[in-house]
Formats: C-alpha cells, sequence, structure tokens
C-alpha cells in the first residue's frame, strides 16, 4: 500500500515537472487593465485619463516617489484592492478578482513571511517594476 502510494506521488511529481511552465505576461495584463487610465507608458495619460476626476498615477515614479526603492507588496495590496477598500475617493477599480486565476506563487510580504500570492498580480508587479526611471 505504501509503496504503491510512493510511486503515484513520485509520477505525480514527474509530471509535473515535465508540464510547460504557465507564462503569465506583466505586460499584457497591463495592457488589458491599465494602460487605459495611466497610459501605454504609464505616465497616467491613458485615454481614459480625460474622463477622470483626478489624473491617475505616473507609475514610473513609484520608486522614486519610495527612496528610490520599488516597494512590490505595497503596490500589489494597491493593484488588489485591499489597502483601498472602503475608499470611495479613489477611481481605481480593485483588481483583486480579476487576477486571482492561475497559480498561486510564493512572495515574501516582509520579515520573512512568504505568502500564497497570484502568479498574475505578481507578474503586474513586475512589470509596473521594469518600468521606474
Amino acid at each position: 500500500m505504501i509503496r504503491t502510494a510512493v510511486a503515484f506521488l513520485a509520477a505525480g511529481a514527474a509530471l509535473l515537472a515535465c508540464a510547460p511552465e504557465q507564462q503569465v505576461s506583466g505586460r499584457a495584463l497591463y495592457a488589458d487593465y491599465c494602460a487605459s487610465c495611466h497610459g501605454a507608458g504609464g505616465k497616467g495619460d491613458g485615454p481614459a485619463a480625460k474622463g477622470l476626476g483626478k489624473k491617475p498615477a505616473d507609475l514610473t515614479t513609484i520608486a522614486a516617489r519610495n527612496g528610490g526603492t520599488f516597494p512590490k507588496v505595497r503596490v500589489m495590496s494597491v493593484i488588489d484592492g485591499y489597502t483601498r477598500r472602503g475608499d470611495r475617493s479613489s477611481a481605481m477599480p480593485e483588481l483583486g478578482v480579476a487576477l486571482q486565476e492561475g497559480p498561486l506563487v510564493m512572495v515574501d510580504t516582509g520579515e520573512g513571511v512568504l505568502t500564497p500570492t497570484p502568479v498574475n498580480l505578481v507578474a503586474l508587479a513586475d512589470y509596473l517594476e521594469r518600468l521606474q526611471e
């Protein structure tokens, strides 16, 4: 019985190792969910920005506004909507539900605490980090 269970586990692990890794494009997610307001380059000049009461944030200066360090966990929290829940003044939608599809990856959310996080949310934050000037 134990030998059979071990064989099934080994076979499952082998299949997972052979399965193609799902590639998530932060750029594509940005184009789908962010570019209409924040613009193709992240400057806050997207076509929908004119219709908003407040100009969308310039996403290329996030690190500069934070002492030169990109605050990835905080950025993911803003995108997800977690830190903005109940904020009626924000025009930015909470994207947590839209980005939860797909696998979870472990992200260090501070002090070595690993938190399962949707891979789409991580990919989008990684793309924003690459936009920094």
